[in-house]
C-alpha cells in the first residue's frame, strides 16, 4: 500500500467511505454513531460514548483500527486502577542495572478507556496530557503518541454505584459525548446470525476487515479536514451558539471557548465526509448537540423540572439564528432532505 498520497476533498471523502464500508462487515448498524466516531478522529480529538454494555463498542474500535491499519488497545477502568497502568513507569533491569521505560497500553492509535468513571480522579487525570498535548511524561522525559490517536471512553448512563463523575475539566478534553443506542430488531439479528454462524458467540472477530488506508495517509486526511474553508459568518454563528449557552438561564454554567473551537472541527469532519471543502451552517447545527451538551451544568431548577442537558441545548440550536452566506444558494440533494448549497460562479 503506497504511503504517500496527495488527498483531495473527492479523494479523501471516497477514503473514508471505503473505511466506513469495511467497518460495516464486522459491526452492523448505529450508522450515526459510527459517523460521529470517524467525525472526532478526523478531528483529531476524543470521544465519550455513554451507553449500556454489550453494544459492541470495543468491536467497532477495533474495526476501524483494522481497516486503517493501526494498533487499539483496551483498559477496563477499575477503582484500584493506577495512573502507571495506563501511561507505563520507570523500572529497573535487573540484569543491567540500568533504568528502562515501559510505556503503558496508551501508546496506541485507539485507546478504549472502557467505563472511565469507575476510576478515581487520579487515574482519570492520567489521560491528560494523552489527550490534550499528545504525548506522555515519564520520568520527566516526553515520549509522544503514534498518529492518528483518539481515546474513546466508555461509561454506564444507569449504573451509577462505585462510580466517580468525570470532573468538568476532563469532560470538556472530550471533542463529542454520545449515546450508544440499542440496534434496530433487523439489524440485531443479522448481528447475532453472522456472529453465531463463524463460531461460539463468544470472540468479537474483525478478520473479514481489511485494511484500506495508512495511519501516515489518514493524518494526511486530517490535514486536508484541518485546512477546509470556514467562512466568517460560520464562525459568528459557532460562537453565537457557544456563548448562548452562558446566558440560558436553565443552565448554572455554559460552555467555555474550546467549545466554539469544538464545533469548528467538528463541523470540518463532517463537511469532508458529505465531500464538500467548505462548511456549511448546517454542520454547525448537525454537531452542536454532541459537542455542547456535556459541556454546560444544568442549573438545581433545571434538575427538579427534569430537564436535560440535550433538551436546552436543541432549544438554543432553535432560536439562534443561522446565517445564509451571499456565496452560496440553497440546494437540496437527491434525497431532498440535506440543505447542501453549492457555490455561485
Amino acid at each position: 500500500m503506497n504511503e504517500k498520497q496527495t488527498y483531495t476533498v473527492e479523494s479523501g471523502a471516497a477514503a473514508i467511505e471505503s473505511l466506513r464500508n469495511e467497518i460495516a462487515k464486522a459491526f452492523i448498524g448505529q450508522k450515526d454513531l459510527v459517523e460521529l466516531i470517524m467525525i472526532t478522529l478526523l478531528a483529531g480529538g476524543h470521544i465519550l460514548v455513554e451507553g449500556v454494555p454489550g453494544l459492541g463498542k470495543t468491536l467497532l474500535v477495533r474495526s476501524i483500527a483494522q481497516a486503517l491499519g493501526g494498533d487499539s488497545k483496551r483498559v477496563q477502568f477499575t477503582p484500584d486502577l493506577m495512573p502507571s497502568d495506563i501511561t507505563g513507569n520507570i523500572m529497573l533491569n535487573s540484569s543491567t542495572g540500568d533504568f528502562v521505560t515501559k510505556k503503558g497500553p496508551v501508546f496506541t492509535h485507539l485507546f478504549i478507556a472502557d467505563e472511565i468513571n469507575r476510576s478515581p480522579a487520579k487515574t482519570q487525570a492520567a489521560l491528560f496530557e494523552a489527550m490534550q498535548e499528545f504525548q506522555v511524561s515519564l520520568d520527566g522525559v516526553s515520549h509522544f503518541l503514534p498518529k492518528p490517536f483518539m481515546v474513546l471512553a466508555t461509561q454506564n448512563p444507569y449504573e451509577h454505584e462505585g462510580t466517580y463523575p468525570l470532573p468538568d475539566a476532563q469532560k470538556d478534553r472530550f471533542l463529542m459525548k454520545v449515546l450508544a443506542n440499542y440496534p434496530e430488531k433487523e439489524e440485531e439479528k443479522e448481528m447475532v446470525s453472522r456472529i453465531l454462524s463463524g463460531g461460539t458467540g463468544a470472540e468479537l472477530s474483525v478478520s473479514g476487515v481489511l485494511q484500506v488506508i495508512t495511519p501516515l495517509q489518514f493524518v494526511e486526511i486530517q490535514n486536508l479536514v484541518s485546512s477546509l474553508r470556514v467562512d466568517p459568518s460560520i464562525i459568528d454563528y459557532a460562537v453565537r451558539l457557544t456563548a448562548a449557552t452562558r446566558t440560558e438561564p436553565a443552565l448554572h454554567a455554559g460552555a467555555g471557548p474550546r467549545g466554539s473551537l469544538a464545533l469548528i472541527r467538528c463541523a470540518r469532519g463532517r463537511a469532508l465526509i458529505h465531500g464538500r471543502d467548505f462548511v456549511l451552517p448546517d454542520d454547525i447545527k448537525a454537531m452542536a448537540l454532541p459537542v455542547l451538551a456535556h459541556r454546560v451544568t444544568l442549573s438545581a431548577e433545571s434538575e427538579l423540572e427534569g430537564l436535560t442537558e440535550a433538551r436546552i441545548i436543541e432549544n438554543i440550536i432553535a432560536k439562534t439564528e443561522a446565517p445564509v452566506p451571499a456565496a452560496w444558494t440553497p440546494r437540496a440533494d437527491a434525497s431532498g432532505t440535506d440543505a447542501a448549497r453549492e457555490r455561485l460562479p
